[in-house]
């Protein structure tokens, strides 16, 4: 069967029915990327319409990319956080802090900074900061990034809210979206409990028909034709980006972002599936590659850096182990632009009616997932300060800065200078430590 040819499903366990619902529970978990993304982007000036079918078109790309290249079950999609520095920073105007930018120029940026991937994907570059980091600190940074996830899903369900004076706090749960969301957290919990495959997939479908006769789900329609992408086609300026001298800074951000954010992604869901072999992950230079082309792909569709997606994970959790599973989602992707109105009943989110804009469908998967990813915890050397202190502030850092990134430059430098002051670090490869110096200068030059 040229199925079991190209994706090897006997030898890593699974069917194809298995993937077909890894993928979609993935797809599902990640969709509201699909009405986030031109939401934000168009608040620079870009047509929305444009934005959503660039975003559906470039995902569902550098996923088939992912799937062929790397047999891996991890969907790409634009990043969180490039995209808001993408619009409020690089384009955002000057008077609030922005660089005033035209979006064409971030665009083209984000295309040289992509370019600079490929390149770096064959010289292998990637593939060896994903092979030097120590086995606690791989651990920390999947415990994050499940942190992260449940976090974020809180936020979407209202459970946590911002809290001056502390930051956040609980949300009122007497409001009906914090009561849908925590019904799908126990919904899935029980079938997860029960042992039935595709528990968030079919939890997120159970949480859908509650929010139905809730008013926090509206029927839209199934059907409708895309909007045009001619406003964002072929638009990105990337002379612009290379002759002007402060956005040398730019480029280098988007590079940085994109490097630790896809490494720290890569890293934390091979550790979660399982797919590391003899401490390395098979065949990442591929996987790696496959998110490069797709930022280029994204810079000429219109729409910022597109990156290995830590919603993945859904998907991993509910049974995906290979790139069939990356199949089904790009496919969704593709799909989602003709069934707009059923996807966006999903995942399109709910404004309540104090004005803020919520997903309680999708929240109790992430929760879920995060809670999921906590096993890694204990594979930490708690007994080794060495190790611990690193380990734990990467994966504090992380959902705190709600930034990979953030997490990982927290981790690494903290290694390396533990590691040094006790006389341990020649037990380190000397490219970790050069890892460690590059965040920090860093902050020493590029924080503000």
């Amino acid at each position: 069967m040229i199925l079991e040819k190209i994706f090897k499903l006997r030898e890593n366990n699974t069917r194809i029915t298995t993937e077909a619902v890894a993928g979609t529970t993935t797809f599902l978990t990640m969709s509201y990327i699909i009405f986030v993304q031109p939401a934000v982007l168009s608040s620079c000036g870009m047509d929305f319409g444009s934005v959503m079918v660039a975003t559906c078109i470039a995902s569902a790309v550098a996923t088939l990319l992912t799937a062929f290249l790397s047999n891996y079950p991890i969907a790409q999609g634009p990043a969180m956080g490039h995209n808001f520095y993408f619009a409020f920073t690089v384009c955002g105007p000057v008077v609030a802090g922005g660089m005033g930018y035209p979006w064409q120029v971030a665009l083209g940026a984000n295309l040289i900074s992509g370019a600079l991937f490929i390149i770096l994907s064959f010289v292998g570059l990637r593939e060896l900061v994903t092979s030097i980091i120590p086995d606690s600190l791989k651990n920390a940074i999947a415990v994050g990034i499940g942190l992260l996830i449940a976090l974020v899903g809180f936020e979407y369900g209202g459970i946590i809210i911002d809290t001056p004076g502390s930051l956040v706090g609980l949300g009122n749960p007497k409001y009906p979206e914090v009561w849908l969301s925590l019904f799908g957290v126990m919904a899935i919990g029980v079938m997860v409990a029960l042992k039935i495959r595709g528990a968030i997939l079919y939890g997120i479908i159970a949480t859908t028909l509650v929010g139905i006769p809730l008013g926090l789900v509206k029927y839209q329609g199934i059907i409708s034709m895309p909007p045009s992408i001619d406003p964002t086609f072929l638009k990105c300026n990337p002379l612009k980006a290379v002759f002007e001298a402060e956005f040398v800074s730019v480029l280098f951000v988007l590079f940085f972002l994109d490097l630790f954010d896809a490494v720290g992604t890569v890293v934390g869901v091979a550790e979660q599936g399982g797919f590391y072999k003899n401490g390395k992950i098979p065949r990442v230079k591929q996987l790696l590659l496959a998110d490069a082309l797709g930022t280029v792909a994204g810079a000429l569709l219109g729409t910022s850096t597109v990156s290995s997606y830590i919603e993945s994970s859904a998907g991993i959790q509910a049974g995906g182990r290979t790139g069939l599973s990356s199949v089904f989602t790009a496919c969704l992707l593709l799909l989602s632009l003709l069934f707009y109105p059923l996807i966006k009943m999903i995942g399109g989110g709910y404004q309540t009616p104090q004005g803020n804009f919520l997903y309680p469908i999708i929240a109790p998967a992430l929760i879920v997932v995060g809670s999921m990813m906590m096993f890694n915890v204990k594979k930490i050397n708690w007994d080794d300060p060495t190790e611990a202190l690193p380990s734990f502030l990467t994966l504090a850092v992380m959902p705190l800065s709600l930034s990979i990134t953030e997490g990982l430059a927290f981790g690494f430098i903290s290694y390396s200078i533990l590691k040094l002051v006790t006389g341990k670090a020649r037990q380190i490869h000397w490219a970790f430590h050069l890892v460690s110096g590059a965040f920090i200068a860093r902050y020493i030059f590029l924080k503000t």
